[in-house]
Order: C-alpha cells, then structure tokens, then sequence
C-alpha cells in the first residue's frame, strides 16, 4: 500500500490498523468481532479518504494461501443464509480472508459504500487478492468490476484506481442518488427558513460553493473567518477559481457575475441561536461534507442539475418551467449510449442547461479513457455547449470546471445567434445531444427548429439525439420535410407519458444521421415502443427505479435499436417519408404489430375504460361548443 500512496502526507487518506476513529464506524462494529463472543471488532486495515466520506475500504489478510476463502462465499454472495451454529461462523470469519472481509463489509455497508479487500499469502509472485463492492444498503456484496471491460478486478489499486471503477456500479450510483436527493429536500427546507433565497438563487449558492471547495486552502479554513467576513472571502475564492479556467475573460466574467451578487445577500452573514457560526457557513459545511464528494469526473450524475431540479419543484407549477426541466439522470445517460459515445467522440449540446447531457456523455468517455492524454483530450476537446440564461450557463459552467474541464467550451447565448453557431461549427462534433426547450405557444420556437440547428452543427455522418413533444413526430410541420431533406431519420423511441412527472408532456426520441439526405440513404427507420422504463412515482422522490433494475431494461433496449432488432409489441422497421407527396407519422404505435400472446384480459379492460373516458371528455367538449353557440346566438339578437 505505501507504494500506492495510501500513506502519502500530502492527501487525505487515513489507513487504522484494527481500530477507528470514526464514531459511525465504531457504532456499526460494535458487534463485530470475529469471536463467537460477539463485542467489537475490527478489519486488519480500514481506509478512510475524507475527500469521499461515503466509501470506505477494508482489508483483511492471511499468511495461507489455503486460508483464502471458504467454500461457502458463493453463497454468501448471493445472499443465501447459511445453516451454521454462531460458532461455527465465527470460526469460518476468522479464519479466511474472504469471510472475513465480506463479514465488515456487510456491518459497515449500512451507512457507507464498501470495497472489501482479501488477500492471502506471504510472497507478492504468488498471493491471492479477491476484491468486493458491498453498495450502501445492498444486501450482500459482489465482485468490483472494472469499468473498462467488466471483468473481475483481483489487485491491490491506488484509492482513486479503486473509486473509479466503484462509482461505476449501477448499485452504488442508486444509493449517491438516493442520498443526494435526501439532501438535497434537507438543503432546500434549511435555505427557505433561514437563508430566505430564491429558487433560481439556491443552485447557485450551491454550485458556487462546490467551486470554492475546489481551493484547498478555503476547503481548509472556511470555518475559521468571522460570519460577517466569511462571504466576502466565498465570491474571493470563486472568482479565483474561475479565473484559473482556461476560457475567455468575457467567460468569466458572465460567470461571476450571479455569484457576486448572492455575496452580498443579508441573511448570509447572520448568526443564528443554532448557528452561531453564521448561515453561510452551516451551508458550506453540509455542501462539503454531502455534495462536493460526488465532483468527480467519472461520476455521472448531474450534481447540480439535480439541486436545480429538486429546487424547481416550488417554484409554483409556471408551465415555463417545462423547457428548463432536468432531463432525467437515467435519461441522460441512455442518450449517450444511444449516440455510441466514446473516448475519440466529440459532444454538443446546443441548450446544455445545467449541463446534464455534457456530464453523463464525459462520465461515458472517461470510462473508456486509458491514457492521462485520452482523458486531458476530452476535458479540453470532447464537450461543447451553448446555454442562453445566465445563471443555467453559470451552473454548466462550474459542472464543467467541477469536474475537471478546466477549458469549459460553453458559449452564452442564443444557439441561433450567427457567431456563435460559426464558433460551434469549428469545433467539428460528431455528437449532438439535445432537449430544446418545449414550445408553449406559437410564439415559441418550434423544436424541430432546435433539432435543424443541432444537425446544422455537427459534422457529416454525426448523430444527433433529441427529446422533443410526441408531436414534433405526427404532427403537420414543413420543418419535417427539410429536415428529411437534409439528414437521415434513423430512429424514433416513444418514451414514457410520466417520464418529466410532475411535468406532464408525452415525448419521444429522435435519432438522426447529420447531412447525409433521408431519400438518398435508403434506409428504414426503426421505431421503438419505449413507453415502460421500470420507474414509478413517488411522493416525496418522483419517479424513482424501485429494484434498481433500470440497466437492464437499458442495455435490453440499447441493443434492440444497435442491431434494429424487430419484435412484435416491441419495435418495428418501416420506410417513412414526409414530402409534398407522402406524409407518414414517426411514432411505434403507427406501424406496430400487437403481441396478442402477452395481452391480458386487465390489459383489455385498461384500453376499453380509456376509449369510454375518451368518447365522454369528447361528447362533454361537444357539448360545451354547443351551449357555447347557443349563448352567443342568444346575445347577438
């Protein structure tokens, strides 16, 4: 381990030799022992990083190799409960390395994310290491795999080498996502009582924070300034972080400026009976220690976007609200997939918002990345953005130099706006991510606008991805037409009804190839019946993946659209067009034969009650044109 830097001074990883300091820990051990008599116990090593206080490593070792594990870890793995006296128990964990690892693993998996280290053996040529992922609140652990090619990892790794395969796991990205939507109600609740700061406020208190946390003197002193001094040195800190980003100074500038202004906010530097440290400091406190773990740039979740998107839930239902509305993390995520993105692949989002597509699309690449010259490429080269409203583009921006991005490509302003569709263009994406902002009248850019000017962007032969209304896809619209006259529609996926809940709006996914014209690549497109992801509705999380299940239903559903696989109530392939002759609709439901085999006599009765509510809503609206009429009849004479 000490040439793996675990005991290097210079950063923040404790390693304790069968004992904590760590007042949780002890309480989860307190039954821990390995003897049958129960009482404390510890690993041989527990490693500690206070840079990411939600994992922890474990160790325990064995001089035999014939003490590596017991036959009964296959077991234990899945979960099974064994038929064994409590001492016979802890006789088997005390002996074998991997018992014994899983056993603390377990203990401690309530309250953190666990990687469970055996090793068995006295000579480096010829020991056997065995490493586990106990996610926080599974029920048993399994092994860590890499990230790179799934396969069992079986070596000692640096603290960041283990993270960076762990963080991938679908079961530990559940419970960050868990913990931080927990958090982020809790933030919420602590800044409308007592830092009294608006919606659109709040997610810059937060992001601004996670960018001074990024200077390690201020991580390190924050809590010794005086209340009334403390935000004056926050925007300091900020400013010179952003000022060490390589990005234009008007950049800067543009960013700053929403962050100086919440400075200055009077509630900030007040004192509190229970805070007498003041408000701004109890918020950088919680924000450090819940939040700032997560900035990583192998994580994927949107931190920020989710923060803005958990704020905008009280902003009181303002229908405008739907065109800045978080594009759902697993959504995200199945966008990058879907465009095949890679380590090599250039990305843009043309309305980035909180930076949501940007974050899920480096999380993806960075996975891929192997090399330091791999990895420096995509922060300086790989994602591209545009956002129009200030404070979204502060947020992107600092998501971007969050995670490393210190060149942040990010333009403010309108993606229609000459120069910077010019500026974009150079930048020769091969990606396109989008999720326009939704029209809520006719005064309102079209969508298809927005996907026109995404293709517009990319080079030829790129994809373009979008998530637009249902009605982009079977409406009337001449944006249809010259869209297929210049790019090729490859796929269209309709997505869930309640997918934006508590924001209604029916969607869809469009796949296109950029200036390559439909007619002249002779293709089918394929449509995809995507209408049930697994999630469900939640009071107080929204919708939420109850089995944590979600990734293979993805992976089901990426390969079907990778190898335009057809199956009947699933997907199908059909020839469409949209010209002065022909006007085909681009939905799975127009072309889709029905799997009768898996209809049920419910499935039956659930279509005929929603035709009789359909005949009465219309016969009701029929009704009321009707009186209408006739009110207006009777006032003319």
């Amino acid at each position: 381990m000490r040439d793996l830097d675990y005991y290097d001074e210079g950063n923040s990883i404790s390693v304790e030799e069968q004992k904590s300091v760590i007042d949780e820990v002890k309480r989860l051990l307190k039954s821990g022992s390995k003897s049958a008599k129960g009482g404390r116990g510890y690993p041989e090593f527990l490693i500690s990083n206070a840079d990411t206080p939600d994992f922890l490593i474990v160790y325990e070792c064995k001089a035999s190799l014939s003490d590596h594990e017991s036959k009964h870890v296959q077991s234990i793995l899945r979960d099974i409960d064994l038929v064994e006296s409590e001492e016979v128990a802890a006789k088997r964990i005390k002996r074998y390395a991997v018992d014994g690892a899983l056993h603390y693993a377990k203990l401690i998996s309530r309250s953190y994310n666990v990687i469970a280290v055996a090793v068995s053996g006295e000579k480096k040529t010829t020991a056997r290491k065995s490493v586990y992922l106990h996610s926080k609140g599974a029920r048993a652990a399994r092994p860590l795999l890499s990230k790179s090619n799934g396969n069992p990892i079986n070596e000692i790794l640096s603290w960041k080498d283990f993270l960076s395969h762990a963080v991938f796991d679908p079961a530990v990205r559940k419970a960050r996502l868990e913990d931080l939507m927990t958090f982020a109600r809790e933030l919420h609740t602590f800044m409308r009582d007592y830092a009294k700061l608006t919606e659109s406020e709040k997610p810059l208190l937060v992001s601004g924070t996670l960018i001074a946390l990024q200077n390690k003197a201020f991580s390190a002193s924050y809590g010794l300034h005086e209340t009334k001094e403390l935000p004056k040195r926050w925007i300091e800190t900020i400013k010179h972080e952003i000022d060490r980003a390589e990005i234009p100074q008007a950049k800067k500038d543009n960013m700053a400026q929403p962050y100086a202004s919440i400075s200055v906010h009077p509630e900030l530097d007040k004192k509190r009976n229970n805070y007498p440290k003041g408000i701004l400091y109890e918020l950088i406190k919680r924000i450090h220690e819940k939040a700032a773990p997560l900035m990583t740039a192998e994580e994927g979740t949107d931190i920020l976007g989710h923060f803005y998107g958990e704020f905008l839930k009280y902003t009181g239902g303002d229908k405008k609200a739907l065109g800045i509305v978080l594009t759902p993390r697993h959504i995200t995520e199945l966008f990058a997939l879907i465009a095949n993105v890679n380590k090599k692949s250039t990305v843009l989002d043309i309305c980035a918002g909180t930076g949501g597509f940007l974050v899920a699309a480096m999380s993806q690449m960075m996975g891929e990345a192997t090399t330091e010259q791999e990895r420096n490429r995509i922060k300086s080269k790989g994602l591209i953005g545009i956002e129009q409203q200030p404070n979204m583009f502060a947020l992107a921006a600092s998501n971007m130099i969050l995670r490393g991005d210190g060149k942040a490509n990010l333009y403010q302003g309108s993606c229609f706006d000459d120069a910077i569709a010019k500026a974009v263009k150079k930048h020769k994406a091969d990606v396109g991510l989008l999720n326009p902002p939704f029209a809520q009248g006719t005064a309102d850019l079209h969508e298809l606008r927005f996907i026109q000017q995404m293709l517009y962007a990319l080079e030829e032969g790129g994809t373009g991805v979008a998530i637009v209304p249902m009605g982009c896809a079977i409406a009337p619209n001449l944006l249809r037409q010259e869209l297929m006259a210049e790019h090729t529609l490859e796929a269209v996926m309709s997505m869930p009804t309640e997918l934006f809940y508590p924001v209604g709006a029916v969607c869809c996914i469009m796949v296109w190839t950029a200036h390559k014209p439909h007619a002249q690549s002779k293709r089918d497109t394929w449509f995809g019946y995507w209408k049930q992801d697994g999630f469900i509705k939640t009071k107080h999380k929204g919708r939420i993946d109850p089995e944590g299940e979600w990734h293979i239903l993805r992976d089901h559903w990426i390969d079907m659209y990778r190898n335009r696989r057809v199956r009947p109530g699933e997907s199908v392939l059909k020839a469409v067009r949209y010209d002065d002759k022909q006007q085909d609709e681009w939905c799975a439901e127009a072309y889709m034969e029905t799997d009768y085999l898996t209809l049920t006599e419910i499935d039956f009765q659930h279509v005929v009650r929603k035709y009789l509510m359909f005949q009465l809503v219309n016969e009701a609206e029929e009704k009321a044109r009707v009186v209408a009429g006739e009110d207006a009849e009777d006032e003319n004479e």
